[in-house]
């Protein structure tokens, strides 16, 4: 009996004093994650989860969930933001495409007032570096640009600017210094695109306020819809106006979709650029507003221009020297000064333009129609050119070539001029306001090759005809009888009579 108590007492005392060394013990080795075993258990899980959310980019973090008492992450306070999850948040933003670069994640705030213009470059340097890419300027935002280049020839092939929201332009003096000939401007690259149903807005009004139809007082200037004020400093705006869009040196150019509007001066231009295609864009700015073209080309060659509607101040098209291969078509214009070559040879210098196709061009209340306007003195030439399925509106002078243009009080004559040879008008018809045909030429270097066929113009008085078809040293041939009747084109080609020899050639080009 003794021996039993004992033995019984001497077991309960070890279960006590076990007990009691197993609870001081325990809570450490839950602080260390229960120790060798228990860290084997969750290492792979942890590290596993881990890789899942790194390669995901912070796929479905609620799938995975982690011991309460193990902490994978240092605590850094409520607003603390993990790589990972920075990079699922510019994924989510692109459309989880690696290429494309939203400009509102490089610290643009799109709310038509703080300067955006660093984030915009800032995306640009991003997208330069990845082939293929994408900028996106998202819809539902205004962003505020100042002047900015997006420049190669470091960039990778074909980038695409996204536009769906609105770029305007500063209207403040200290933004443009001296003056800029450009606002936004891609230079040296190798497929760039513009696309999209975004608008850029120059907001020309403020440099158009010494126009005398722009007398805006001068504490306050007013947005493309002229009941909006937009503050402006008492500074005046310098005199050099720029192009709102300007395209150089690249190769593999489009514009679509995209809405360009209220221009300080020509609010798209290609300069020294090849294969450009431009479809399906609106332009507008009142037509009072001084010297905004529409679309100018200057030393550009394969350019396709069509579905486009132009409303501007001076010419829908401008065609400038070393321009050749241009095809326009189903275009409607005005108001404006129409579609125009030219001028060409300004100050004796050689012009060269070929191969023009302008076609299914409908234009209403504009200046001229199809025109061609080279400055005295000048050399070179203007050939190939074909105006068909033309139909006007009270256009003022649909058919023109002026070899003695000037858009001063006066200027000087000369002896030389940029020879005009093979313009072909098909099917030109409407209603004029002034004079149906004109065609000025030179002396010494007289228009020759231009053809008229199916040409039915008629006046807007009542069919009363304000004035006779013009014509001055241009020959050529009537194809088919015209409405009014142009008996002034002389037939065949003109010769010199000091040489004997055919005259009304250039240099050629």
């Amino acid at each position: 009996m003794m021996i039993t108590f004992k033995l019984r007492s001497l077991t309960f005392f070890v279960f006590i004093v076990f007990s009691i060394w197993c609870s001081s013990l325990l809570e450490p080795c839950d602080a260390r994650k229960g120790g060798k075993q228990y860290w084997r258990q969750n290492k792979g899980a942890s590290a596993s989860a881990l890789r899942k959310e790194q390669k995901g980019y912070g796929g479905n973090h609620q799938s995975h969930q982690a011991d309460p008492r193990v902490s994978t992450t240092p605590s850094r306070g409520d607003n603390y933001i993990t790589p990972e999850e920075t990079a699922a948040k510019l994924q989510k933003n692109s459309g989880g495409n690696s290429n494309v670069f939203n400009v509102l994640d490089y610290g643009a705030k799109g709310d038509g007032k703080a300067d955006d213009t660093k984030a915009f470059e800032a995306a640009w340097a991003a997208a330069c570096k990845v082939q293929a890419s994408t900028i996106n300027v998202p819809s539902g935002s205004v962003f505020l640009v100042k002047p900015i280049s997006f420049s190669g020839p470091n960039c990778e092939e074909n980038i695409v600017f996204q536009l769906d929201g609105k770029i305007i332009a500063p209207t403040s003096s200290v933004d443009w210094g001296s003056g800029l000939l450009q606002w936004l401007e891609f230079t040296k690259l190798k497929g760039i695109s513009i696309k999209g149903k975004g608008v850029i807005d120059g907001q020309g009004s403020v440099w158009w306020s010494d126009s005398p139809a722009y007398n805006i007082p001068a504490d306050q200037t007013y947005s493309s819809s002229q009941d909006t004020v937009i503050e402006s400093d008492s500074g005046k705006m310098p005199s050099t106006k720029p192009t709102a869009l300007r395209f150089y040196g690249s190769d593999g150019v489009s514009v679509t979709g995209i809405t360009l509007q209220n221009s300080p001066q020509a609010h798209l231009k290609f300069d020294a650029c090849t294969n450009v295609q431009v479809s399906e864009i609106s332009i507008s700015s009142p037509g009072d507003s001084p010297n905004t073209d529409g679309i100018h080309l200057q030393n550009s060659q394969d350019v396709v221009i069509f579905g486009t509607s132009i409303a501007c101040g001076d010419d829908c098209i401008s065609i400038q020297t070393g321009c050749s291969n241009i095809y326009v078509h189903s275009v409607n214009c005005g108001p404006g000064h129409g579609v125009s070559i030219g001028g060409l040879g300004k100050d004796n210098t050689r012009a060269c333009v070929s191969n023009v196709t302008v076609r299914d061009v409908k234009m209403h209340n504009t200046l001229t129609g199809v025109r061609i306007k080279t400055w005295q003195g000048g050399s070179g030439s203007v050939q190939n050119i074909m105006f068909s399925n033309i139909q006007v509106s009270e256009v003022e002078t649909p058919i023109m070539i002026d070899q003695f243009y000037c858009d001063k009080s006066k200027c000087q004559n000369e002896t030389s001029a940029v020879a005009v040879s093979v313009v072909n008008y098909v099917n030109i018809q409407g209603t004029y306001t002034k004079k149906p045909v004109h065609f000025a030429c030179s002396d010494s270097v007289p228009c020759t090759g231009v053809s008229l066929d199916t040409i039915q113009l008629k006046s807007v008085d009542e069919g009363k005809q304000l004035y006779d078809p013009f014509c001055w040293e241009a020959y050529g041939e009537l194809k088919t009888s015209t409405v009014p009747e142009i008996d002034c084109l002389k037939k065949g080609k003109p010769y010199s009579s000091s040489t004997g020899a055919q005259s009304g050639s250039s240099d050629s080009c």
